[in-house]
């Protein structure tokens, strides 16, 4: 349920750099080590330093490269809540950075207009609108004052304007229809909801007949806000975690471009997303598709600096939310369009052009990691920037770049490098200095031949302070997607290191489905989600026991969630007593059901190939709930009630299987979850939960 990458096949020697394994513990991030002395280990980081640590995102380099602003969340978890703030540093001289003036009244998503001035959302006016403060974070004036909330934004190259999106009734003629509606159900004394089609419900939102359109307003508060979208059957940004890079002003500021999918009656089952520009900025409800020849998803639209070229992200399989993304360039002037670098076997995350227009900067997962890489635009020549760790977001300078950065060891910190040096990413914040003292567990890169005689990639971890000769119970960690990846990079649900500091080893397979090893690995996994993934879990597993002698492999516990889930519900039947425990959140049971109760039909029809009345055989091939009579392993199963992708019922039959079996088991549901637990103190919960399942099965008290 992820963008994925391909594997690299036939390219030139630059190329194959770019996609070329590093060692995984080369960690590019430098990170102080642990101050303790040789005679007193360290603490161990626990789910409680995970929970409370900080997490920082979303860099912004002001025009002249000197600046670069930067959010960071808190977190309470005694009083359940976490609080972003923005911060500033100066790229020329860094030091500590220093919390803005503008977060007193509430600020977030900050972005510099070209007039150097900072922009960013707040609701200090009682609802999220767009606000203008001075370089340095203060005097904030507001921009627009809209009746209805801003989600997203993106400022004009000349900052003279700024496109909005907002959730509004498409039927309306205007702002005020849209307000005494959601007004008029807000005090309505009748609760039936009625649906003439889908979605009815998408993630953890029950539809209730808005969308987000597109509106344009003027900086400096003349005029009235245009309505560009109007007329336009669909949202923008997607929901439910499109953001503003689907969305973006022509160079002139006279037209948007805009990624969006026609709703219609087929939107749960098509992912035929399309680049349209609005007919300039008169709202009449006009727009000329300009990607019209691909049934497959288009999106990332970036115009080159002089502005005669538009680059974006297009797939080629219509249906396939996973297929690669490919880079596209269309000339605006003839309309004429060429694919760059259609040979490198990776999936494009994001694109951003060099000043001078020649590069374009693309982020994308690469082999366990996720780098920066730079694609010429003439000749499609693609080299690595990066090396090892998980790179989130990126910003340029006028000497390099600024990003964010994380690893297995490390959260995500700021560093910076020089575009053409070779020396390492230096490192600019410590937003988590108390973590400087904690001890990790030590992570490895393996391989093995796994199904096919193909190679598989994975990871082990050593429990922190671990001691030679001794043999650790094990956590066997299997990620979700299925086409994802448990690769060099910190996590704030799944957190590998949480389980070695508990004292578990770690194993972790990138089976035949993850992203990051090409294309056609990514493509194995559908229509075979029972055979050849497990196939590698158990060679994987097999090997990681030979190879790593302080894995106890007659003491441990397989552990996964959404397909991760999924499998672990196949393992009860099909592995049946390899592991002494469970662990299934919010995991599929039965494949044929799901395929009618699921929101994005896209996925299951794809993965299925078909629906599951035109090809019933392929839904039940690898269904959990035909094994259920092979079931006795200990099961611990959770549940996110607002989950409505992997919906509650699939929890429930699970545990009923399990009960009515006689088998050790215990459910935990969240009523008020999604298909995560994003609360601190559910947080809190489920790893207690968790923890207290393993403790019980793999460290049974004397």
């Amino acid at each position: 349920m992820m963008s994925v990458t391909r594997l690299l096949t036939g390219l030139s020697a630059v190329a194959l750099l770019a996609g070329a394994a590093l060692p995984a513990m080369a960690e590019a991030p430098a990170v102080p080590v642990s101050s303790a002395t040789a005679t007193q280990a360290a603490e161990p980081f626990t789910w409680r330093d995970m929970i409370s640590a900080n997490r920082l995102g979303d860099p912004q380099v002001s025009p002249d490269g000197r600046w670069v602003v930067y959010s960071v969340t808190t977190t309470d978890v005694e009083a359940n809540r976490r609080q972003g703030s923005l911060h500033i540093m100066d790229l020329n001289d860094p030091g500590e950075g220093r919390r803005l003036a503008i977060n007193d009244g509430g600020a977030n998503t900050a972005r510099w207009g070209s007039d150097g001035k900072l922009y960013f959302l707040s609701g200090r006016s009682g609802s999220s609108q767009v606000w203008r403060a001075d370089a340095g974070g203060t005097n904030p004036v507001q921009v627009t004052d809209l009746p209805v909330d801003v989600n997203a934004y993106r400022l004009s190259r000349d900052a003279g304007k700024v496109v909005v999106s907002l959730s509004v009734f498409p039927s309306c003629g205007d702002l005020a229809c849209t307000v005494d509606r959601m007004k008029a159900e807000a005090d309505s004394k009748s609760t039936g909801q009625v649906y003439d089609r889908m979605f009815v419900r998408h993630w953890d939102t029950w539809k209730d007949g808005t969308q987000n359109h597109l509106f344009v307003v003027s900086t400096d508060g003349s005029g009235e806000p245009v309505w560009v979208t109007k007329g336009f059957d669909g949202d923008t940004p997607s929901k439910p975690f499109g953001d503003e890079g689907e969305f973006t002003f022509t160079p002139e500021g006279d037209a948007v471009v805009f990624s969006a999918r026609l709703a219609g009656q087929s939107e749960p089952w098509s992912t035929n997303f399309d680049l349209y520009r609005t007919n300039g900025l008169s709202g009449d409800g006009t727009f000329e598709n300009l990607t019209d020849d691909n049934d497959a998803w288009d999106t990332g639209p970036v115009f080159s600096p002089d502005g005669r070229t538009l680059a974006y992200r297009a797939m080629a399989r219509p249906g396939f939310e996973a297929d690669k993304y490919a880079i596209f360039l269309r000339d605006m002037e003839t309309g004429r369009v060429r694919q760059i670098a259609a040979n490198w076997d990776r999936s494009a995350d994001s694109l951003q052009w060099s000043q001078d227009g020649s590069t374009l900067y693309a982020t994308a997962g690469d082999v366990g990691q996720t780098r920066i890489f730079s694609i010429d635009t003439r000749n499609g020549v693609v080299v690595p920037v990066t090396g090892p760790g998980h790179v989130s977001t990126f910003q340029q300078t006028p000497s390099g770049f600024v990003f964010a950065q994380d690893s297995l060891t490390r959260p995500s910190e700021l560093y910076v490098k020089t575009f053409l040096g070779r020396e390492m990413p230096r490192r600019i914040t410590n937003v988590n200095p108390q973590l400087d003292d904690k001890a990790f567990g030590e992570p490895e890169q393996f391989t093995f031949e796994g199904w096919n005689g193909e190679t598989v990639h994975g990871y082990v971890i050593k429990p922190p302070n671990h001691v030679e000769g001794e043999k650790y119970p094990v956590a066997f960690l299997i990620h979700g997607g299925p086409q994802g990846s448990f690769g060099n990079s910190w996590s704030y649900r799944w957190n590998p290191m949480t389980y070695a500091g508990a004292g578990y080893g770690v194993v972790m397979i990138d089976f035949h489905g993850s992203t990051g090893y090409g294309q056609a690995f990514t493509d194995s996994i559908t229509q075979h989600w029972g055979d050849r993934p497990l196939e590698d879990l158990q060679k994987g597993w097999a090997h990681a026991q030979r190879a790593y002698p302080f894995l106890d492999g007659d003491n441990a516990c397989a552990l996964g969630a959404s397909y991760g889930g999924y499998m672990v519900n196949w393992i009860a039947g099909n592995w049946a007593g390899e592991f002494d425990c469970l662990v299934n959140h919010d995991g599929i049971f039965d494949t044929f059901g799901m395929g009618y109760a699921t929101e994005e039909l896209w996925f299951t029809e794809w993965e299925n190939g078909g629906t599951p009345y035109d090809n019933p055989r392929a839904y039940q091939q690898f269904n959990p709930a035909n094994h259920v009579h092979n079931w006795r392993d200990p099961m611990l199963v959770i549940q996110g009630d607002l989950d409505f992708r992997v919906p509650t019922t699939q929890s429930l039959s699970t545990f009923t299987a399990l009960q009515r079996r006689g088998v050790d088991s215990r459910l935990v549901v969240f009523p008020d979850e999604n298909h995560w637990v994003l609360k601190p103190a559910n947080s809190r919960q489920w790893h207690t939960e968790v923890f207290g399942w393993l403790d019980k099965h793999l460290k049974p008290a004397d």
